[in-house]
């Protein structure tokens, strides 16, 4: 065992060795495997960032939420004109929604308007949203207050003039969350006492209902400034109780709406139930199709690299093969020749699969200093796949070469020039 463990050891040397001094062999050789890994391992890398970045998201819009709208998120297979015509959610039905509706412990009315204008003395920023919102939007959106309050039940029953201002919006006017809280600032013409600031969120990749541009206003004040059942496209957000499925819900809603609706049995809803788990389900195929094609790429770059290795390996095993004689004649069986070039060969791959680890590494920081709304980092999964499949390349790229050199002749090979 000690004699096998050295002579492994001096091959690896050897190995090693030559690396040192056919750098230039060597680096054509291990290109083809450190562009495989690096274009497999980037796009994991993008896709679980982006689709853990999604995610994210996605449970922030609440997982156990039904979005009540006109219209349904997969756009109907492009059978708009069913749609067009279907009534928008009313704020009426809400009090009709919470008394059917059993299975849900808090429902929401909600629109958003854009393009509007806050004032701040002659200090003014446009392109602000209007968000105008009922009790219990704080259940299932995260309102994260930076200084301030939110809107109190009182506020919100009675509309009145207040507002709280996304991180965006009170940053262009005011600079600093002290300079801001308590103004009075003018929106679409209207004065409002600023009450509360939100904390700063960054870009989203599904964007959501609350964002840094967004200006909270409770929806009695809000309606006095947009008609939303013109302008807007209003909806409901209703959520499970804990212990109730969304499915559940689904159904309850379902029934509550039609009785609310007074349709037929034999007519269609003219409404929507979104949910987040249709999204989530898209996103898998999505991702999905990413990696395969990500995965392509990669096998290609893989095999030419594969063959880079396996040159590499028959050319050493033609310039050792008087060692290989000696080793063999002083009694070396053929498993610790094979052996031997299999650990070679190993080696090759996975200081190829280092180099495309490192590349990949290299660009997420890049990429994080570049991008810092978007968390992207290379998970230790992918760095041991990556090391993974180095390893099994190597091992299929270098058993032909290791094999023919373990099958050769001792006598044969010393005399060989």
């Amino acid at each position: 065992m000690l004699s096998t463990l050295k002579i492994l050891w001096s091959s690896l040397k050897m190995a090693l060795q030559e690396l040192r001094v056919n750098k230039l062999r060597t680096s054509l050789s291990l290109l083809g495997i450190s562009i495989g890994i690096f274009c497999i391992i980037a796009v994991l890398t993008v896709t679980d960032s982006m689709e853990s970045n999604i995610r994210n998201d996605l449970k922030s819009l609440g997982t156990n939420v039904i979005y009540l709208q006109k219209w349904p998120w997969d756009g109907g297979d492009g059978e708009w004109w069913r749609y067009i015509n279907r009534p928008q959610p009313k704020y009426s039905e809400m009090k009709q929604i919470k008394d059917k509706v059993s299975t849900s412990d808090a429902v929401t009315f909600v629109f958003s308007s854009g393009g509007r204008k806050i004032e701040y003395g002659v200090d003014y920023m446009e392109g602000a949203e209007m968000l105008a919102v009922t009790m219990d939007l704080e259940k299932m959106q995260a309102v994260d207050i930076a200084m301030g309050r939110y809107f109190s039940p009182n506020e919100l029953l009675q509309g009145s003039n207040v507002i709280v201002l996304g991180a965006n919006i009170w940053e262009g006017l005011f600079l600093t969350p002290e300079a801001a809280l308590g103004k009075v600032v003018r929106f679409a013409g209207r004065n409002c006492k600023v009450v509360g600031l939100l904390k700063k969120k960054g870009e989203s990749l599904m964007g959501g209902v609350i964002n840094d541009n967004t200006i909270l206003l409770p929806y009695l004040f809000a309606r006095t400034i947009v008609d939303e059942r013109r302008y807007a496209e209003p909806f409901f957000m209703v959520r499970a109780r804990p212990d109730v499925s969304v499915g559940q819900l689904k159904d309850d809603l379902t029934g509550a709406m039609r009785a609310i609706h007074r349709l037929r049995p034999t007519e269609e809803n003219d409404f929507a139930l979104n949910e987040i788990t249709t999204a989530q389900d898209e996103l898998e195929s999505i991702f999905g199709n990413i990696n395969l094609g990500g995965a392509v790429i990669a096998i290609f770059a893989l095999i030419v690299g594969g063959f880079g290795i396996a040159n590499i390996m028959f050319v050493t095993v033609k310039e050792r093969t008087n060692i290989i004689g000696l080793k063999k004649a002083v009694g070396a069986r053929p498993s610790i020749i094979l052996l031997e070039f299999l650990l070679e060969a190993i080696l090759l791959c996975l200081i190829g699969g280092s180099i495309g680890l490192l590349i990949v590494y290299i660009g997420t920081l890049i990429a994080g200093n570049l991008f810092s709304s978007f968390e992207i980092a290379m998970s230790t999964g992918n760095i041991i796949l990556g090391l993974s499949i180095s390893a099994v390349v190597g091992i299929i790229a270098g058993f032909i070469p290791a094999f023919s050199a373990s099958r050769l002749d001792p006598v044969v090979a010393i005399r060989s020039n």
